[in-house]
């Protein structure tokens, strides 16, 4: 009896916590999603002109159009595009009609493309602001000699192009041979609903092998 009680007490805590473990990432996957939700529809919003000292926190995928002068310099950003390949995101200084110096982010070039003159000069952009996060213990250091960089950091690039610590996600392009990837919500993880049926699985597995400790011979009162 002692044997059952045991394998019983012991067995109903841990499915106790692998259930509680799944209902909080449905919680979460509740909270996230109201999340995401808020920021499709901050995305959308019209543009309004850029914040005189745009706060990363507040102002983050605000939607902006600045008009001035996309400056013909780039830093050359790898990355990989689904159906497409690898190839480079192209990040440009631009002058505002009010002289302030930031950051564009114009879009995706091939790697045939990484070389070739883009459209510079006069034009406006509209599109989000954004200060990615994409740098983590593991990403190299930029290659400066040959302008491959690994990561969007905004610090690192405003100082390398002289520019104010601000990018914009630009939504179109004037060079046909610049692909926009403006800002949406995909590139956010939400992975708390496979957690979740990871727990409820690891708890049907566990309420399984504790049936099987309960009923094996050995365990059960003999009559």
């Amino acid at each position: 009896m002692r044997r059952i009680l045991f394998f019983l007490i012991f067995g109903l805590s841990g499915l106790s916590v692998l259930l509680s473990l799944g209902f909080w990432q449905v919680r979460r996957l509740e909270w996230k999603n109201q999340i995401l939700a808020e920021i499709e529809a901050r995305i959308s919003q019209p543009p309004v002109s850029l914040p005189a000292s745009p706060d990363p926190n507040t102002d983050r995928f605000l939607p902006v159009a600045v008009h001035g002068q996309m400056q013909p310099e780039e830093i050359h950003v790898l990355v990989s595009v689904k159906k497409v390949g690898p190839g480079y995101r192209v990040i440009s200084p631009f002058i505002g009609d009010d002289g302030r110096r930031i950051l564009v982010d114009r879009g995706f070039v091939s790697t045939d493309g990484k070389q070739a003159e883009r459209v510079s000069g006069s034009m406006e952009v509209t599109g989000n602001l954004h200060w990615p996060q994409e740098i983590d213990s593991f990403t190299p250091d930029p290659d400066l000699e040959g302008n491959i960089w690994f990561a969007r950091e905004v610090t690192m690039m405003a100082k390398a192009l002289d520019t104010e610590p601000v990018l914009v996600i630009a939504k179109s392009e004037t060079d046909p041979t610049v692909t926009p990837l403006p800002v949406d919500t995909s590139v956010i993880p939400n992975d708390h609903w496979q957690y979740a049926v990871t727990w409820f699985g690891l708890a049907l597995v566990w309420a399984a092998m504790t049936l099987y400790f309960l009923w094996r011979p050995g365990v059960r009162p003999k009559s």
